[in-house]
């Protein structure tokens, strides 16, 4: 689950990280002037709330001089679709804009924490060179950014926290400063479960360091430990993604236009893999669980067909837990009640799949079967065409 920025700002003045005088987020025009006096003297900075970076070459940020100047920024932000090199060529509709005070920036660094899989341990990331995408400076400058792994149940060492600050070229009376921000932020990012903590950029102003900008990601994994962010909903699902979970469905939809309903993550991507190697394009990620079940499969129906560009769909189920006969029970009196107007392949394995095959072969029902898997992503790529 990822936060907006104003949200992920909130985690860290939590733990006393600086962070620029804020006028908090408004979502009106009429909200502007009690927010500017909130954020102290101008200049203001006036920052769009959605989950992309580049928003500041994408028009997303305005550094304002006056109220008015505030006022007519604000009205050309709120509502604007806004569109970055990471929204994946979509638009994201601005609803909420943060104020807050604009800082007075002598240098400018990149700081991030990540979960380094194959150190199996998290890992801290800083560059020189800040305000600018990490990617980038990756490839052009390798030289300019220095990782450093630490074990979370330990924290991060106050030895490398001073070799970070010292590569970022800090003077020695800012050493003590950087090295409280980063123990702060490894804290943070071990007790919260997060799976990345950024601050980009980390700039040294006259007053000190300030985190002028943060994006923070939580293990979606772990929101069971954490009660108030379990709760919370997510800004980036959509309204059949919401549905899912409710169900207890996992499920994410995608630009394609074959859906997909599975037991079991793995297996789900592997059926995503082998429609896309038939030269189609699945729709969704979708796993019903082990149980796949009567009730579990009409819920998954419902949620796959409530995107219009769905053409096909292909059912992979594997019997272990539940035996295919069982699923294939479920799966027909699914069917009934659902009315499936599109083609439908399914393929079975395991436990009493003959029999399973046979109940589907029989039922009249209009459905495709399949023998393994590569023989139902031919047939659905090839039905979803003619459809």
């Amino acid at each position: 689950m990822k936060l907006l920025e104003y949200e992920a700002k909130s985690l860290l003045q939590g733990r006393g990280i600086p962070t620029p005088l804020q006028g908090g987020v408004v979502r009106r025009l009429q909200d502007i002037t009690p927010a500017l006096k909130r954020a102290g003297k101008g200049p203001w900075v006036l920052k769009a709330q959605v989950l992309a970076g580049g928003r500041g070459k994408a028009g997303g940020v305005k550094i304002v001089k006056s109220p008015a100047e505030a006022k007519v920024a604000l009205k050309g932000l709120l509502g604007l679709k806004l569109k970055t090199h990471q929204t994946g060529g979509a638009a994201l509709t601005i609803r909420e804009v943060l104020v807050e005070s604009a800082a007075k920036i002598e240098k400018e660094f990149y700081f991030s924490i990540v979960v380094d899989r194959r150190e199996g341990m998290a890992a801290v990331i800083v560059s020189s060179q800040g305000g600018v995408e990490i990617e980038s400076t990756a490839q052009e400058s390798p030289e300019a950014i220095l990782k450093l792994s630490f074990d979370p149940d330990a924290g991060l060492p106050d030895f490398k926290a001073r070799r970070l600050g010292f590569f970022l070229g800090l003077s020695v009376d800012r050493i003590p400063a950087f090295v409280s921000f980063a123990k702060s932020c490894a804290k943070l990012f071990c007790e919260l479960d997060l799976s990345l903590l950024e601050v980009n950029p980390l700039a040294l102003t006259p007053k000190g360091l300030a985190a002028l900008d943060a994006k923070v990601v939580l293990d979606d994994n772990a929101l069971y430990r954490h009660a108030d962010y379990q709760k919370k909903a997510d800004p980036e699902a959509s309204a059949a993604e919401r549905e899912a979970k409710k169900a207890g469905l996992s499920y994410i939809g995608l630009d394609g236009d074959i859906g997909c309903l599975v037991n079991g993550a793995g297996l789900a991507m592997a059926t995503m893999d082998t429609i896309a190697l038939a030269g189609g394009r699945p729709a969704n990620f979708l796993d019903v669980g082990g149980s796949a079940d009567e009730k579990r499969v009409i819920e998954a129906f419902r949620i796959i067909l409530r995107d219009s560009k769905v053409r096909g769909i292909l059912v992979n189920i594997f019997g272990g837990i539940v035996k295919c006969d069982m699923i294939a029970a479920g799966l027909l009196k699914a069917m009934a009640r659902v009315k499936l107007k599109i083609p439908l392949v399914v393929r079975l394995e395991g436990t009493n799949v003959e029999e399973a095959k046979k109940m589907l072969s029989n039922s009249g029902l209009g459905l495709v079967p399949a023998d393994g898997l590569w023989d139902a992503a031919k047939k659905i790529v090839e039905l979803a065409k003619g459809s």
